[in-house]
C-alpha cells in the first residue's frame, strides 16, 4: 500500500485505526523507531511528540513565561497545530499557525525544553483536548 494511500485511509476511516505508541525520554531515538515500523508496516506515522516541539517554539517565538499558569492558558489559545501530508517529503508534517515547523523543532534548543513544557497540566490538558 502506498504511503498516500495508508495517509488517505487513516483520516478518511477506510482502514482498522490501530494507534501504536512509543514512549522514552526526550531525544532517545522514538520518532526514528516509529517511522521505520511505520514504514515496514503500511502504516501512517505520526509524531505526537511533535506537538509539545510546537508548543515550546510558539512559547519561545512569544515570550511566554512556562511558571506562569495564566500566561500560559492565554497563549494555548493561540496556538493551532496541525499535521499535514508533504507531497514532497512523503511525511506527515507539523504546521504551526500554517507555517511549515516540521525542522525548526528539531533544533536542539527546543528538545532540551520537551520534558519541562509536557510537565505542564495546561499544556497537557490542551493537547489531550486537540487529540479527541
Amino acid at each position: 500500500m502506498s504511503f498516500r494511500r495508508a495517509f488517505f485511509n487513516f483520516f478518511y476511516g477506510r482502514a482498522k485505526k490501530i494507534i501504536i505508541t512509543i514512549d522514552g525520554w526526550s531525544i532517545c531515538g522514538k520518532s526514528t523507531l516509529a517511522k521505520q515500523l511505520a514504514k515496514k508496516s503500511g502504516y501512517v506515522y505520526v509524531d505526537s511528540g511533535a506537538k509539545y516541539r510546537g508548543i515550546i517554539l510558539y512559547f519561545l517565538r512569544n515570550h511566554i513565561n512556562r511558571t506562569n499558569k495564566k500566561e500560559v492558558k492565554q497563549a494555548l489559545k493561540s496556538i493551532n497545530l496541525a499535521f499535514l501530508f508533504n507531497s514532497k517529503s512523503q511525511e506527515i508534517e507539523i504546521y504551526l499557525n500554517g507555517e511549515n515547523v516540521e525542522y525548526v523543532i528539531r533544533d536542539l534548543v527546543i528538545a532540551e525544553k520537551v520534558n519541562d513544557v509536557a510537565a505542564i497540566k495546561e499544556v497537557r490538558k490542551f493537547d489531550i483536548a486537540k487529540q479527541q
